[in-house]
């Protein structure tokens, strides 16, 4: 039976490193340091997400239908995937807006679009609390 290789130590939760490969042929060894793919860290979760992203050739609309989530939900989880393979610092700059506002704000208009989403409140409804929040 295979197992899922860990990437973290299970005593001091540091990173672990490849050091012995083996043939399921013949009986060779090799012993040393070597490097684990990028994408074998991911947790099951993000990994489902990345498959339905590249299925949908990174379509969100189309990750949203696949998944069943929303927008800002596909965003976060794409957030999150970017950061866990190391590329945290190559973010998108968030507009001026944005950086004015609270973690509050953004909550709120997340919550806005997906009540707008899931059609408990009109376009019209969701543009009025938009701009009701900026003001």
């Amino acid at each position: 039976m295979d197992y899922k290789m860990p990437h973290r130590c299970p005593v001091c939760d540091q990173e672990m490193k490849i050091s012995k490969l083996t043939c399921t042929y013949c009986p060779t060894k090799i012993e040393g340091e070597f490097s684990s793919c990028k994408f074998c860290r991911l947790p099951p979760e993000q990994l489902i997400f990345v498959e339905a992203f590249i299925k949908c050739r990174g379509n969100i609309k189309e990750v949203e239908k696949e998944l069943g989530i929303s927008y800002p939900t596909v965003r976060g989880r794409l957030d999150s995937v970017i950061e866990v393979l190391g590329y945290g610092a190559y973010k998108e700059k968030e507009p001026d807006m944005e950086k004015r506002n609270s973690p509050e704000e953004s909550l709120r208009r997340q919550e806005i679009l997906e009540a707008l989403e899931r059609g408990e409140i009109s376009a019209q409804e969701a543009t009025h609390q938009m701009r009701k929040q900026v003001d």
